[in-house]
């Protein structure tokens, strides 16, 4: 993937006597470690062809069929005869997993299709205990030495009106989160078609509207089994909504800073020590940026504005079930929602229609941001794993910059690459190809500047990037 020079031609920083210090140590290391000599690379063919597979017809055929079961509260009824009727999440849930079913035979077989069924449990929003489920579809992994590396997509199935009880009116979730469903079955049936090193898995989940309890459910399942989750992509709300604050050319994509889920001793390290931008730099972020450069080296139509919250303010979603466990997660949101259509009873009121229905849905929005995820899935599960045990060595004092690494997993990788951006960037600016090796000392000042380390394979592929921690 690209790095681009950075768009900023000149920074002004207060502390001049600083910049000129990092300015010479900088012109002082070899010509190779200039960012005018950044490399540059072609998307990979197959993935840019696969894209083009994506279509808004099917992704509107899918949220139509989503939205015809008239709702599917976690909730209400799942009884063999409402099933059979083709009403509630019952009937939804078995015609998502027919789907899965129909595109893994298209593949011959390619899919295992799976469910994950339990019982949630009486609460807050669940008036009884409930039994929910998650389908899902797994695309294994080609290579015995990455198969166990997963990246995932998800949308919630689920669906609900303006009363959280209401198990009989129509809840349409044309939206929210219709459209999310709808990108992970339109990856699975495109994807599919491919074969990639490393697994990936298609969800979709239920109980989201309750408190997150199917991805809460599935993420501590995933842990409690060693799963090896290296992304996990959240699509909520990816729909365009058809209001006149849209725009139809950005998508938000939210991640968390500091894990969730440390342990105090992991807290004392961090407060202590620090690594090199511990606050912005965690796995989600690292994940977030990649999406950012996958956005710039595929034609999605899409830009993702990279928001560094976990979340909308005092809301949340999917991809924070998957924090919980240690898993980098980010969400996929439109960049304007419209809470008429959000959450609502379907009917007009003062001129105002409200219900989340397929008439506000911009379905080649959705086709773009089915791309983008697509895209994402598709060359984190072709490339290397990241590196491991990556340190930033401060053995001694002075403004080098030695990092070492132990090799990436798996066995792909043919060389690594050392990024690094100015503590103000919120992306990575520049990028040096160091070889096979496991250590590299660049004569770039490490107190003005973030470091990362990312495995590159013979293609080009590349793992998502590791940030240091600092070793004395």
């Amino acid at each position: 993937m690209p790095r681009r020079p950075p768009r900023i031609a000149f920074i002004v920083i207060r502390k001049a006597a600083l910049l000129l210090i990092g300015l010479a140590l900088f012109s002082a290391s070899s010509s190779a470690q200039s960012p005018d000599q950044t490399p540059e690379m072609s998307a990979d063919p197959q993935i840019a062809a696969a894209l083009k597979q994506i279509s808004a017809d099917h992704i509107q055929a899918n949220i139509d069929k989503l939205v015809s079961f008239g709702t599917r509260i976690t909730t209400g009824p799942q009884d063999e005869a409402t099933i059979k009727s083709g009403r509630g999440i019952g009937a939804a849930r078995e015609w998502i997993k027919s789907e899965f079913e129909h595109y893994s035979k298209d593949c011959g077989g390619c899919l295992e299709v799976k469910t994950d069924t339990f019982t949630a449990p009486e609460g807050k929003r669940v008036a009884q205990p409930t039994e929910l489920t998650n389908v899902y579809a797994v695309l294994k992994g080609s290579d015995p030495a990455n198969a166990s590396r997963i990246v995932l997509v998800t949308g919630h199935y689920d669906s609900i009106n303006s009363n959280f009880s209401d198990v009989t009116g129509n809840a349409p979730g044309a939206n929210d989160d219709g459209s999310g469903t709808a990108v992970s079955l339109e990856c699975a049936r495109v994807l599919s078609k491919l074969k990639f090193p490393a697994t990936i898995i298609f969800l979709t989940v239920a109980g989201e509207e309750q408190g997150l309890i199917g991805s809460h459910h599935f993420a501590e399942m995933a842990k409690q089994q060693g799963w090896d989750i290296e992304a996990a992509l959240n699509n909520d709300i990816v729909g365009g909504d058809k209001n006149p604050g849209q725009d139809h050319s950005v998508v938000r994509v939210y991640s968390q800073g500091v894990p969730a889920g440390l342990t105090e001793q992991e807290l004392d390290r961090l407060r202590t020590f620090g690594t090199a931008g511990a606050e912005t730099d965690s796995g989600s972020r690292e994940l977030a940026r990649y999406i950012a450069e996958i956005g710039r080296t595929y034609d999605t139509g899409l830009k993702p504005m990279l928001v560094f919250r976990q979340d909308r303010v005092m809301r949340g979603g999917d991809h924070y079930s998957f924090n919980e466990q240690g898993y980098s997660a980010v969400r996929f949101t439109e960049f304007h929602e419209d809470f008429h259509h959000q959450h609502q009873n379907v009917r007009t009121e003062s001129g105002i229609e409200y219900g989340d229905l397929p008439k506000f849905v911009d379905y080649d929005y959705v086709e773009k941001a089915a791309r983008l995820n697509a895209a994402t899935l598709a060359s984190l599960a072709s490339a290397p794993a990241p590196p491991v045990n990556v340190h930033l060595l401060m053995k001694q004092y002075d403004s080098d910059t030695r990092l070492q690494w132990d090799p990436s997993p798996g066995g792909l990788a043919t060389g690594y690459e050392i990024l690094w951006r100015l503590t103000t960037s919120p992306e990575w600016e520049h990028v040096q190809p160091v070889g096979n090796v496991p250590s590299t000392t660049l004569q770039i000042p490490k107190d003005i500047y973030f470091f990362a380390v990312e495995a590159v394979d013979q293609a080009g592929h590349r793992s998502l990037p590791v940030v240091p921690t600092i070793q004395r």
